[in-house]
């Protein structure tokens, strides 16, 4: 047996009033989807385990099936992997966004999804100004890069961005909870420097020539950073540690967080062109470069950003139109390519966790997946989303049960 998970990240959603009281997957079309789930078995998953933000790292190390109380460092040190920092003891590492500011508010977490050539410029930029024995930069994709420290201390709060957007950022800035239990003066010390950082670039970024450009262009300028989410390099064990089925697999991905996660669960990355993680990326070489990764791997973990970044938008046309690519142009070409392999393959599909549209950030709820492989005896649920999956014959799974599923 092959095994490939197909997520689709952040397309659960809530029931929309001007959908007629739908969810988008239950008002989009999704003929491929619906297919599987009716020729199938479906539950529902808690990917965020209870005390943990419904973050990505969070979601899609619970869809790996890693334990978060033993793993968890954070989304900074998974991007690190992904980018080739091999963090050493002592160093902290950060993700850290290049935001749009308007005033005193956060105008959004992407700097208008400022492009990687423009924002490498900047990170490099603030790289020669910024950088000391203890900090450094690390250009990333889009605008999600990776800020190390040096002797830093990671128990203080961070928010974020795509949690707050239009909201006073002055409030959201790095700080210690008096009543933690962890308010040490290194973490406060961290925290500190961190907020420091920030409004330096704040000054160093405004004018800068990529900005004005950005400006003229009626683009939202990349005019600070955000630094969030601090960890020391995480603890995980390869996939074939624990599931013995796994003897070699690949991860697709757009997105620097899944490629880290890929990289510590000793999967391979398949680095993919055209892959935006947007709603223009190119869902047909993803789709090619999964069937040929399948024909060698024991598996494949293909994730699709698009759903996501369109609910942080709020935009439900467009989140709309992200779930029916992915039906039409992932699901369905990849069923019809294996289904009669000589060798079966498991088919699952689901995403991460919900990114509503009219929260326009993550959310914890339960979330609804598909298991399919040649044989399998089907449930009695016959469409694909958050309602459907509710009459599956998996219930509610949690921790490692969906991966241990899979892998039965």
């Amino acid at each position: 047996m092959k095994y490939i998970i197909i997520l689709g990240d952040g397309m659960a959603d809530w029931p929309v009033e001007s959908l007629n009281n739908q969810t988008l997957l239950q008002y989009a079309n999704t003929p491929n989807m619906d297919m599987l789930a009716g020729m199938g078995q479906n539950g529902l998953f808690r990917t965020v385990p209870e005390g943990f933000h419904p973050g990505s790292e969070v979601a899609n190390l619970s869809v790996l099936g890693y334990n978060l109380s033993k793993v968890y460092e954070g989304r900074g040190v998974l991007e690190a992997a992904s980018i080739g920092v091999d963090l050493q003891p002592g160093e902290m590492a950060m993700r850290c966004n290049l935001v749009c500011v308007e005033g005193d508010i956060l105008k959004n977490h992407s700097a208008g999804h400022i492009s990687s050539e423009e924002a490498e410029v900047l990170i490099n930029y603030l790289q020669e100004e910024l950088s000391d024995d203890r900090v450094t930069f690390y250009p990333g994709v889009s605008y999600r890069h990776l800020l190390v420290i040096k002797d830093g201390n990671k128990h203080f709060e961070t928010t974020p961005p795509h949690d707050v957007p239009l909201q006073p950022f002055r409030p959201l800035l790095a700080s210690v909870a008096q009543d933690s239990g962890l308010h040490t003066d290194k973490a406060i010390e961290t925290a500190n420097l961190i907020n420091d950082l920030i409004f330096r670039s704040q000054e160093l970024l405004q004018n800068h020539p990529i900005n004005q450009a950005r400006i003229s262009k009626g683009k939202d300028p990349a005019n600070s950073i955000w630094p969030w989410s601090p960890g020391y390099r995480p603890q995980m064990e390869p996939l074939s540690v624990t599931y013995p089925q796994i003897k070699q697999g690949s991860v697709i991905s757009a997105v620097d967080l899944i490629q880290g996660i890929g990289r510590y669960a000793g999967l391979k990355r398949i680095d993919v062109e055209g892959a935006t993680g947007l709603y223009d990326t190119n869902y047909e070489n993803k789709v090619a470069a999964a069937l040929n990764a399948l024909r060698t791997d024991d598996f494949v973990y293909l994730h699709i950003e698009a759903s996501d970044e369109a609910g942080h938008e709020g935009d439900i046309p467009l989140k709309i139109k992200t779930i029916e690519n992915l039906d039409s142009r992932v699901v369905g070409p990849i069923y019809e390519a294996v289904k009669d392999w000589d060798e079966p393959v498991t088919i699952a599909v689901l995403p991460d966790h919900p990114t509503p549209c009219k929260l326009r950030t993550h959310t914890s709820e339960p979330i609804p997946f598909i298991l399919w492989y040649p044989g399998i005896e089907a449930d009695s649920v016959q469409k694909y989303d958050e309602e459907s999956a509710k009459q599956g014959v998996y219930g509610l799974l949690k921790e490692d049960e969906f991966m241990r599923l899979i892998c039965q």
